[in-house]
């Protein structure tokens, strides 16, 4: 095996100030070398090995999933996404960037250096930079487990001083690009506001004690079995159902005729096509989390079975609205969100490798595909001339913060589309990626925004692709959005219930 880079190639002239700055980071070294560290010595070698290859922080992910809470779960993804941009850069930048040799271990007891010896150069540090990447991900969704790795991501970085592999600058800045990632990934995909939407309009809805006449649809395929369980210990006496994807809208019906209030387990998909159950049958909706984003459960202020058998065992509810599209032989509703171009074409390609390698890598892998496109599948006329356009998305609300995917929504009754759309131009997919890392994607060149309550698009395309809450359906012709205000009720516990 040899080193990812030519550490015999001459080493540039010298440098007055870079000098001064070497030796000092060199007796920093040595000074730390010659103190004795209590209660060091059986435990950083150990954790600096351990954190190779980032086994210990896939662990680590794999703990703060376990607590099976929602913001866990997210925190964990976020940590994962920031330690592996972290770890790309670092290797395929940082390391070639400068071939700084490793300190020498004259001065480092025998007892502290590690059994391998690592052969890459030493700037900057992949180790250090991977755990403040971990560390930084974690807090930024979510503070509490923040606070409960920051003290081991900070024991990883320090041990590499500690066995004496890196010099202190290395540690440093390899920490600073390692939070920078984490910020980069928060770019991207804006983290989570902790904030509590304000419980309005309210409705009136029958509570229901111990869950009698509620009936929970659940989708298999999402994997909530355990929520529906353990939402079953809290409401015993409701009536769950299971059932395939395929089974889920004539269940959803079977239980409308004799329910007092209609459930659903499941992701987004699942939930909107409850929502038009009920609106239909006119009863409230009581929505349990069971996907992979449930971006209207969260939105709305249940983020687990607590919330919603309080709700339910209270008769506390909001009225939302509810979004619809309509054009020749197709009409839908959507909760969420609702798209035409480059985002069902994401959709779609997701779709295809889910089964094969679960959805968050195969939304990673669809990603990656279609922005590399860079083509525009849209078409507008707009002042006589057609232009390209390369994503029209309409949210069922204001979105707030938008990365590359929508973040957050603080009112469901707000009367509003929130239509944004991204402009064609040379590699619009390039420039809407810098924008959104940059800071808001309000900012970019190419994107535009407003809000109305209806919107008409006209010659569209037949068997052009249409995604509305993750599902796709194909439209031509006229297609026309539109707000339903008010129109669904939807249980959830009331501020300082």
């Amino acid at each position: 095996m040899s080193p990812d880079v030519d550490l015999t190639v001459p080493l540039p002239g010298r440098h007055a100030l870079r000098d001064r700055f070497l030796a000092f980071d060199s007796r920093l070294f040595e000074f730390a070398a010659e103190r004795n560290w209590p209660f060091a010595e059986p435990v950083l070698p150990r954790l600096s090995r351990s954190a190779n290859h980032g086994v210990l922080w896939f662990a680590a992910a794999a703990a703060i999933a376990a607590s099976r809470s929602p913001r866990g779960r997210r925190a964990a993804a976020r940590g994962l996404a920031s330690l592996g941009l972290a770890s790309l850069t670092i290797n395929t930048l940082g390391k070639r960037s400068v071939r700084r040799p490793r300190p020498g271990l004259e001065a480092v007891p025998r007892v502290r250096q590690l059994k391998r010896q690592p052969i890459t150069t030493s700037f900057p540090s992949g180790h250090a930079a991977s755990a403040a990447a971990f560390a930084t991900g974690v807090a930024l969704e979510s503070p509490k487990w923040g606070l409960a790795v920051a003290p081991v991501a900070w024991s990883v970085a320090l041990s590499r001083v500690y066995t004496g592999v890196h010099f202190p600058s290395d540690v440093l800045v390899g920490a600073a690009l390692g939070a920078g990632a984490a910020y980069a990934v928060r770019g991207l995909v804006p983290p989570r506001d902790p904030q509590v939407p304000p419980a309005r309009p309210r409705a009136d809805v029958p509570a229901l004690p111990e869950g009698d006449g509620l009936v929970v649809v659940a989708n298999k395929r999402a994997g909530s079995s355990d929520r529906v369980h353990a939402l079953l210990d809290l409401l015993p006496r409701a009536e769950v159902v299971e059932c395939e994807p395929r089974d889920l809208g004539a269940e959803l019906e079977r239980a409308a005729g004799h329910a007092r209030a209609l459930g659903v387990c499941g992701g987004d998909g699942s939930v909107n096509a409850a929502a038009e159950v009920a609106l239909r049958h006119g009863l409230p909706l009581a929505v349990l989390p069971g996907g992979t984003l449930n971006h209207f459960a969260l939105d709305l202020g249940v983020e687990d079975e607590t919330d919603l058998s309080r709700a339910v065992t209270r008769g506390e509810a909001v009225r939302v609205d509810v979004g619809r599209f309509r054009s020749p032989g197709r009409e839908g509703v959507f909760l969420n969100t609702c798209s035409l171009g480059v985002y069902p074409e994401l959709v779609r390609e997701r779709d295809r490798f889910a089964s094969e390698v679960g959805d968050w890598p195969a939304g990673v892998l669809a990603a990656a595909r279609v922005l590399r496109r860079d083509r525009h599948p849209l078409r507008a006329e707009v002042g006589g001339g057609a232009h390209p356009l390369w994503l029209l998305f309409a949210g069922n609300g204001t979105y707030h913060r938008l990365g590359l995917a929508p973040a957050r929504r603080l009112d469901l009754a707000d009367g509003v589309l929130d239509v944004r759309v991204v402009h064609g131009g040379r590699r619009p997919a390039l420039r809407l990626l810098a924008a959104a890392v940059a800071g808001p994607l309000s900012r970019s060149p190419v994107h535009a925004a407003v809000q109305v309550a209806r919107l008409r698009l006209t010659t569209v395309d037949p068997g052009t692709p249409l995604a509305y809450d993750g599902e796709v359906t194909e439209v031509g012709g006229e297609v026309t959005l539109e707000k339903l205000p008010e129109a669904l009720t939807v249980y959830r516990p009331l501020p300082g219930s």
